[in-house]
């Protein structure tokens, strides 16, 4: 099993964003030595409760701290940006940390509309239909395969060098799993986002699958939301951080950083706001080491992959760190040698 680790950079009540995007170093570092596969950033804007709007700059800092796991994001939001700007991105990330980088590419905004505004302003902002291009416009520059007739065919994304970072498209939805499956590309598909059809939409990927200059055969890779700690009743209780922080959210209330157990019980919250918060605990995997051991397993299996990138929030990042380190203790990772893609 090749585990992974998605990091959001959770800003806790009482911290600051600074002191979440130190905690997210720290973890990469531990991460590297527990023996985990991939360390995949996410990108979020204009958050109260999640630090990190620039995963490529961090990835850069992380990779002058690991040795051998894959840094990647999870995923730069293409849809803001020139398909240029982030392919020289990527070579510049795999020139700090020579075949070690995963670009994670994603369609969805990161924030709100007034932030993916901001984001885009100007007259050369691309429509979300544009965005199939942009992915195959990014693939083209990597590995130089404009044809000589294209405009951009004497472009280069710099630095130059013969290796580049291993893509994948995110998906939540048939939405991008169709372009995966149409370009010929790895897919990485988010069941903390959606759980409902999964399985079905990734099969549909895999069946559909075009091979393209860069892949032969289908690659797949799945994100769930995790929480384990020495017993069952002590992961619920930290799990249940992100979960009211999600309910927040929904509420249109969202909260300056990720709550506590003690803020938690302090809250009023209603009987809707606490079925919402069991129904978010059903679509995480909670309990000791042994148990969610098993239950990513069943979920790799449902899914016909290996490969399980896993997301954890609590309120403290010492619990964070813990929850990781009983995972790759469950798991029996491996801390050496873990730059296959």
């Amino acid at each position: 099993m090749k585990l992974s680790i998605l990091d959001q950079s959770p800003i806790a009540t009482g911290k600051t964003a600074h002191e979440a995007i130190r905690a997210t170093l720290d973890l990469a570092e531990n991460a590297d030595k527990w023996g985990y596969t991939r360390y995949w950033l996410a990108e979020h804007h204009s958050s109260g409760t999640l630090a990190d709007a620039s995963p490529e700059i961090l990835l850069a800092a992380m990779s002058s701290r690991t040795k051998n796991i894959r840094l990647g994001s999870g995923g730069v939001m293409l849809s803001h940006y020139s398909s240029l700007k982030v392919a020289e991105v990527f070579r510049m990330l795999e020139a700090l940390a020579p075949g070690r980088v995963d670009m994670g590419i994603g369609r969805a905004p990161g924030s709100d509309q007034m932030a993916s505004y901001a984001l885009q302003s100007g007259p050369n902002s691309f429509p979300i239909e544009k965005y199939p291009q942009q992915v195959y416009d990014v693939m083209r520059y990597l590995s130089v395969t404009f044809p000589d007739d294209h405009p951009f065919s004497k472009l280069r994304a710099m630095p130059d060098s013969p290796n580049w970072a291993m893509p994948w498209l995110l998906s939540s939805s048939m939405g991008s799993a169709g372009i995966a499956a149409r370009l010929g590309l790895p897919l990485s598909f988010a069941h903390f986002i959606s759980q409902e059809g999964g399985p079905e939409c990734v099969k549909w990927y895999r069946d559909n699958f075009e091979p393209s200059a860069w892949f032969d055969e289908p690659r797949v890779n799945i994100g769930i939301s995790a929480v384990t700690a020495e017993t069952e009743e002590r992961a619920h209780d930290l799990a249940s951080s992100r979960h009211v922080m999600r309910l927040m959210r929904n509420k249109g209330q969202e909260l300056q950083g990720i709550p506590s157990l003690d803020e938690i019980k302090s809250m009023n919250l209603s009987g809707g706001d606490m079925e919402f918060v069991e129904q978010q605990r059903l679509k995480s995997v909670e309990g000791d080491p042994a148990m969610v051991k098993a239950k990513i397993e069943s979920l790799a299996e449902k899914y016909e992959t290996d490969d399980v990138i896993v997301l954890t929030i609590t309120h403290d990042y010492v619990e964070r760190q813990r929850s990781y380190e009983l995972l790759a203790q469950a798991f029996e990772l491996k801390g050496e040698g873990r730059s296959e893609s």
